[in-house]
C-alpha cells in the first residue's frame, strides 16, 4: 500500500457525514482516485464506499481511540526500561505535548482479557504513556492517550516494539539486548537463527546484543546508567567477562568486581557534587585493566625480535593458565619466538606468577 493511498483514506475518514468521530485510522484502498479532492458530495460517497470495503473484510480496520491512561499497562515484554522514566527524560515530550494541545502520535496497543484493573497495554509508545499519566496528575486531568488498538501475539508484538525501538535513541543497546534474550527463549526455542531470520538482522550481531545482555548486575551498575551502555563500547567488556567466568577465574573475576564496587561509588558522589559522570569507555577500560593482573595497565611481559619489533606480549596469568599474543610482523623464526617463549615464563616465574603457582 502506498503512502498516498493512506494519505488519501486519511483525507476521507477526517470528515463524517454526522460529525461522529470515525474508529478507523487509516486503511488500504485499491487504487487513489484521480481527484483526491473532489466536492464535498463526491468526497462523502468514496467515504461511503471506504466504510463498506471495511465492513465486507476487504480491507484491515485499526481502531484509534483516546483512553484514560490509569486503564492501560505497560507490556511485560517492552524492551524499555520503565524505572528509568522520570519528569526529567520525558520534559521534551511533555513540552512538546502541552504546546500541541494533545498527544499527536498515537501509541500501539492491544487489547487486554481477564484483568478488571486494565483494558489495554502498551506495545509501543510507553514514553508517551507514561507523559501523558504525569499530565494527568499535574493540572491536566482531562489529558488523554491517543492510541491505535491492534491483534497481536507476543512474538509481533515483540517484533513490532523492536522495529520502533530501533529509531529511537533514548532506548539504549543493553535494554534492547536484554529483551532480545528473553524474546529468544520465549519465542524462538533459544534458537539465534530463527531469531535472526524474524528480525531480518544478522546472527553475528544478535549474537554479540545477547552477549552485552548477560552483564551482571554489578557491572551495569558501574555505569552512569542503562543508557550509557551502548554494544559497540560495551561488547570487549562482555566478552572478557564471560572468558573469565568460562576459565573459573574467581581471582581476576573477584578483582573486577571490586572495582566496579568502587566505580559505582565514585558515580555516585560525582551525582552529589553536580559534576558529570565517569564516560562508558573510561568504565570498560578500568574494569578490564582491573582483570588482567596487571598494574597500571601494563603487561606482564613483552619482548621484541631482534629486528626491534613486538613479537610477544603475556596478557594475563593465573591459576587457569597464562594467555600470551604472539604478533604478526615481527620477523622473529620459530627458533626465536620459542627461545622468547622461555624468557617469559622465566620472567613471570620470578614474579611469582609462573606456571608452577
Amino acid at each position: 500500500m502506498s503512502k498516498r493511498q493512506l494519505d488519501y483514506l486519511n483525507e476521507l475518514l477526517s470528515t463524517p457525514a454526522d460529525g461522529t468521530p470515525i474508529d478507523v485510522e487509516h486503511a488500504p484502498v485499491d487504487e487513489a482516485p484521480e481527484h483526491p479532492r473532489a466536492k464535498r458530495g463526491s468526497t462523502l460517497l468514496s467515504r461511503d464506499n471506504a466504510l463498506a470495503k471495511i465492513a465486507s473484510g476487504d480491507v484491515r480496520q485499526i481502531t484509534q481511540l483516546l483512553l484514560d491512561p490509569s486503564r492501560v499497562r505497560v507490556w511485560s515484554g517492552n524492551a524499555r526500561y520503565q524505572a528509568g522514566l522520570n519528569e526529567a527524560n520525558c520534559r521534551d515530550l511533555i513540552d512538546a505535548i502541552l504546546s500541541e494541545g494533545g498527544q499527536k502520535v498515537p501509541a500501539i496497543v492491544r487489547r487486554v482479557e481477564g484483568d478488571s484493573t486494565y483494558d489495554y497495554e502498551v506495545i509501543a509508545g510507553t514514553r508517551r504513556h507514561w507523559a501523558i499519566s504525569w499530565l494527568r496528575r499535574n493540572s491536566w486531568p482531562d489529558m488523554m492517550f491517543l492510541a491505535q488498538v491492534h491483534v497481536l501475539d507476543d512474538e509481533s508484538a515483540f517484533r513490532l516494539a523492536d522495529v520502533e525501538n530501533r529509531a529511537r535513541r533514548d532506548v539504549s543497546d543493553f535494554e534492547r539486548a536484554q529483551n532480545y534474550l528473553q524474546a529468544l527463549s520465549g519465542y524462538y526455542g533459544g534458537k539465534q537463527k530463527r531469531m535472526a531470520e524474524r528480525l531480518r538482522v544478522s546472527e553475528g550481531w544478535l549474537s554479540k546484543m545477547l552477549k552485552v545482555a548477560s552483564l551482571p548486575e554489578w557491572a551495569v551498575a558501574a555505569f552512569s546508567g542503562r543508557g550509557d551502555i551502548q554494544l559497540k563500547t560495551v561488547y570487549p567488556l562482555a566478552q572478557f567477562l564471560d572468558l573469565l567466568d568460562k576459565q573459573g577465574d574467581t581471582s581476576d573475576l573477584s578483582k573486577v568486581r571490586a572495582s566496579a564496587g568502587g566505580i559505582r561509588a565514585e558515580q555516585a558522589s560525582r551525582v552529589e557534587q553536580g559534576l558529570p559522570p565517569i564516560g562508558a569507555s573510561d568504565v570498560v577500560k578500568t574494569l578490564m585493566t582491573a582483570g588482567q593482573g596487571a598494574e597500571q595497565g601494563e603487561l606482564l611481559f613483552e619482548a621484541d625480535s631482534k629486528h626491534g619489533r613486538k613479537a610477544l606480549s603475556v596478557l594475563s596469568s593465573n591459576r587457569n593458565g597464562i594467555t600470551l599474543r604472539l604478533h604478526n610482523g615481527s620477523g622473529a623464526g620459530e627458533a626465536e619466538v620459542l627461545d622468547l617463549v622461555k624468557a617469559a615464563l622465566t620472567a613471570l616465574e620470578a614474579k611469582g606468577r609462573g606456571l608452577g603457582r
